[in-house]
């Protein structure tokens, strides 16, 4: 497993269920390509979420290009496309990089929520 920035694992097609769908922690995937420019500006923002929200969020990436069954599987038309998964589910998907304040604006109902719901 790859790591592209601090803090944020890749992930594959063949581990996706296990370190995504299966993890206890809500994950945000960030759905990116090398190509990308806006993808590589999410990449410090993401490191800098995943280092202050490691007890409450765990952040991934992976590229839709070498991973075409899960970005298909998902919709995934666009990069980058951050998708975060509760309890195997996808319950928020944003589209476009953002600054930091305005990732975390939101993010704020799904990291607001503790695991009692």
């Amino acid at each position: 497993m790859r790591t592209y920035a601090e803090g944020v694992a890749e992930v594959t097609d063949a581990d996706f269920g296990t370190e995504v769908l299966a993890a206890e922690l809500p994950v945000l995937v960030k759905f990116t390509a090398e190509w990308c420019g806006p993808c590589r500006q999410l990449t410090p923002v993401l490191a800098s979420l995943a280092a202050e929200e490691a007890e409450r969020l765990r952040i991934v990436e992976i590229d839709v290009d070498r991973n075409p069954e899960t970005t298909m599987r998902y919709g995934v038309l666009a990069t980058p496309t951050l998708m975060v998964f509760r309890a195997g589910e996808p319950v928020r998907s944003i589209v476009g990089a953002r600054p930091k304040r305005r990732l975390l604006q939101d993010l704020e109902d799904v990291l607001g929520q503790d695991a009692c719901g």
